[in-house]
């Protein structure tokens, strides 16, 4: 009894340390852009229209990701693919060192994103897996390794592409280099280790089609779009624009970038529990609601509550895990198919959102003068209130569902 105790010991911490990590270099991956991407942007002569659509491209590329992972997940099991999708953001970490043509670059970036949606869906089916008991603070656990990793994240990139190697800076090809290469980390403890789930019969899984018909998915789709669409468009803009509107020094704005993901991180490792005690749904309404109000109250309250951008991380932090939860609890067998379907379309939003981030940019800057300091104050202003109208969005969303659930009597 005790040797089978150690050995479920050693395998439940192979398990954890494989999704802890994961989410650490997910952190890395996603969140090292943002002092890199004034650097990319000058290299590559783009502007702000050119930008929203590499990243919207790149967002392109985790979306086409997410819809073939959970196929791939039934055929080679989630252990494959896992260290399938580490494998893809370390190449591409080489392969963007060595882009001098942007052609190179962004087909780079596009397979770095591609890792990166199959990263997605593969921490998320195994954490749905694995934790079973106490849904709701596991799952903010582990994206609170997200948090940390992204929180530090600007602040390691900005001070590698400053490292002179040998009379060469590592620029942020070099960092690019450096930080995806740590994706060979956890492929070491995913191929020391065995996950479940592999092993159900496909007749026992809830089929997509029946899913298809919960209005209780559609509404999460919602709640997870406009969320996450909010979360991810703050490590690629919010740098931007304090350097821009505010005239901040890059230092200083990946400092504010790493304060909201430090907010972030510690909402995801302190408030879980809070979550499986007043329930997911109200849960959404709430956090996603104070994202919006601080996102809005920085925006127009000027330099002076600047620090209200890294707030807004405390309510946004929250609810990729918790959708994750709800649908673990929801859909207990079918819970492969139905984050791969939400997190696919929520990767459509991702494509949009980025887009139209830039477009509204451009847009506003036309309106108030392309080539003038208001034209572009006016414009990021704009631009960036987009993310607080998605996390508004995200949080009437939540108030839809909790209203639909509360009338069947099904409040999760």
């Amino acid at each position: 009894m005790k040797k089978r105790s150690g050995n479920f010991n050693k395998v439940y911490a192979m398990q954890l340390a494989t999704i802890f990590i994961g989410f650490i270099i997910f952190g890395f991956s996603e969140n090292i852009k943002g002092p890199a991407i004034p650097r990319i942007q000058l290299d590559f002569m783009l502007n702000e229209a050119q930008l929203g659509t590499l990243l919207s491209l790149n967002a392109l590329g985790y979306l086409i990701a997410c819809s073939f992972t959970a196929y791939l997940t039934k055929i080679w099991g989630i252990k494959r693919v896992t260290i399938i999708a580490f494998a893809a953001m370390a190449v591409s970490g080489i392969f963007i060192f060595f882009s001098q043509h942007y052609s190179l670059f962004s087909a780079s970036y596009f397979l770095m994103y591609i890792g990166n949606g199959m990263l997605e869906i593969g921490l998320a089916i195994l954490g749905a897996r694995i934790f079973v008991k106490n849904t709701g603070t596991m799952m903010n656990l582990s994206h609170g390794f997200y948090g940390l990793s992204s929180t530090v994240a600007p602040l390691i990139a900005t001070g590698l592409m400053e490292v002179t190697i040998n009379g060469y800076t590592l620029d942020w090809r070099g960092m690019y280099l450096i930080m995806l290469l740590l994706s060979v980390i956890p492929i070491v403890f995913a191929l020391f280790s065995t996950f479940p789930g592999d092993d159900i019969e496909h007749e026992d899984r809830v089929p997509l089609k029946r899913m298809l018909k919960d209005p209780v998915l559609w509404l999460m789709v919602l709640v997870l779009t406009f969320g996450v669409v909010s979360e991810l468009a703050v490590g690629g803009w919010l740098v931007n624009f304090l350097e821009k509107a505010y005239g901040w020094s890059t230092v200083s704005a990946s400092g504010m970038l790493s304060a909201f993901f430090l907010c972030f991180a510690l909402a995801r490792l302190l408030l879980g529990p809070l979550t499986d005690k007043i329930g997911f749904t109200l849960s959404l309404i709430v956090f996603s609601g104070l994202s919006a109000a601080c996102t809005f109250a920085a925006i127009f309250g000027g330099e002076n509550v600047a620090f209200l951008f890294a707030a807004a991380g405390i309510g946004i932090a929250m609810i990729y895990p918790t959708v994750m939860a709800f649908i673990a609890r929801r859909y207990p067998k079918g819970s492969d198919t139905a984050i791969t379907f939400t997190v696919t379309l929520m990767g459509v939003g991702s494509v949009i959102g980025n887009y139209l981030i830039g477009g509204v940019i451009e847009v506003t800057k036309g309106i108030f003068g392309a080539d003038t300091h208001i034209g572009l104050f006016r414009g990021l202003q704009a631009g960036y209130g987009v993310i607080g109208l998605c996390a508004a969005l995200s949080s009437v969303a939540g108030i839809i569902l909790y209203t639909y659930l509360f009338k069947r009597k099904e409040v999760i």
